[in-house]
């Protein structure tokens, strides 16, 4: 089934679905975030600031890391580098960047960067699991040609919706992290890491389905990037763990 990319037009300019999806999972994580930091002692500015410099600078770094990946497409292409609407942003890109105005943030703001982080990635895998519906709607981020009863038909073949695989694991992760780990955690970090691992195994598994995947040195980027995810992960929880006995 054919979606029409653009929900509506106003004044002339064209509202696209993936905009909205990516700003309705943005919100809830941001909901969900602030509930959180208040059980962890946060002010309200605390969560919102950060948000709010994330989220910019998250989508900024997650379309670099997607135009770096296929450069020499956008060095013949370079109007097409900041044209988002249609897609081209990877996730990746703008977790790494939040990681790294975390810290930052963290240092600003005097507060402790494993417990802000914490607080941010139940609601994260949220608005990942909304924001893939996004592709769907693009009808991008698919998988390899298959005849499995849930496949969807784009160009005229069906295919595997890997889309909805990795949205089916977001919210999953969601669920697990939000109602079942955070009131049993015992180090600060620990959320976090819990998220890495999960969400780095299923991407991994699920990017090897798919048919767009960003290439370096002939492997798929993203599978390097969550195995390197996956390890840092287990070696942070396995340090925190010892460090408390």
């Amino acid at each position: 089934m054919q979606i029409n990319p653009v929900a509506f037009s106003i004044f002339g300019i064209d509202v696209m679905w993936y905009g909205i999806l990516i700003a309705t999972g943005a919100l809830l994580a941001i909901t969900i975030a602030n509930k959180l930091g208040k059980r962890e002692g946060f002010k309200d500015d605390i969560i919102y600031d950060y948000a709010m410099s994330a989220l910019l600078l998250g989508i900024i770094g997650a379309r670099a890391y997607y135009v770096i990946f296929n450069l020499d497409y956008y060095l013949q292409n370079p109007s097409e580098i900041i044209a988002i609407r249609n897609g081209g942003l990877a996730i990746y890109g703008g977790i790494i960047t939040g990681i790294v105005v975390g810290i930052f943030y963290s240092k600003i703001k005097g507060v402790k960067f494993f417990k802000l982080a914490d607080v941010i990635a139940p609601g994260l895998a949220l608005a990942q699991g909304i924001g893939r519906w996004g592709n769907f709607v693009n009808q991008e981020a698919h998988g390899a040609p298959t005849d499995v009863p849930w496949g969807i038909m784009i160009d005229g073949v069906k295919v595997h919706p890997t889309f909805l695989y990795e949205s089916i694991l977001d919210v999953g992760i969601f669920i697990f992290l939000y109602f079942f780990l955070y009131d049993k955690k015992k180090f600060d970090g620990q959320i976090f890491a819990t998220y890495g691992i999960i969400y780095g195994l299923g991407r991994f598994v699920i990017e090897g389905m798919r048919t767009d995947s960003l290439y370096f040195m002939g492997m798929r980027v993203s599978q390097i990037v969550s195995l390197l995810i996956v390890a840092t992960s287990i070696l942070f929880i396995v340090y925190s763990k010892r460090k408390a006995k």
